[in-house]
């Protein structure tokens, strides 16, 4: 199945590079999770989301590399982060991709919500979702915010009773991007 989501974004980086202005990718983008369990406070964010969007199919693929996170209480907690819960060795990349379902006018500016529904994999697992966002348009951009849960235990993570109550068995996510056209994304 990760094989698929390999193939899946190349593609869509060809398409964007023959096709032109429906395809756009992101030109600056940020994940950041935070677990707030009894004990502990976790939150850390990346800036290295890399993905696309066809305005034209209505179809898209956001990654991130899992090792990019920044921001933990400590090195030891981010070194646990990678090796203890996600597994960075054997899962580097946290992947969504699928479909936009609302009827969206890109070529015109203007506010919208949307729900976008695809796999969202995390830790080897994916999981079909539906993750709503709000989208901006303007000036042939595209902007776009979400918040979402995580659940860990859906995605094999697993906590270890020794920290139960410093790590949150629901994470709060929140991404934002802009995207912009080959034109101005390059």
């Amino acid at each position: 199945m990760r094989f698929v989501y390999l193939l899946f974004i190349p593609m869509l980086m060809l398409s964007f590079c023959v096709k032109g202005q429906h395809i756009y990718s992101v030109n600056d983008g940020m994940i950041q999770f935070n677990s707030s369990a009894p004990n502990e406070i976790i939150k850390a964010t990346s800036h290295k989301l890399k993905g696309v969007v066809d305005t034209k199919k209505k179809i898209f693929a956001f990654k991130i590399d899992l090792a990019s996170f920044e921001g933990f209480n400590s090195p030891l907690q981010q070194e646990h982060f990678n090796e203890n819960y996600m597994e960075s060795y054997m899962y580097p990349e946290a992947s969504f991709t699928g479909k936009i379902i609302e009827s969206v006018s890109f070529d015109n500016d203007g506010k919208y919500k949307i729900r976008a529904k695809g796999k969202l994999n995390i830790h080897g697992v994916a999981q079909e979702r539906i993750i709503y966002a709000d989208i901006i348009v303007k000036d042939k951009n595209i902007s776009i915010a979400s918040e979402f849960t995580v659940s860990l235990t859906e995605h094999n993570i697993k906590i270890p009773r020794v920290v139960y109550d410093k790590l949150a068995t629901q994470v709060n996510v929140s991404m934002s991007a802009t995207l912009a056209t080959d034109n101005e994304a390059l």
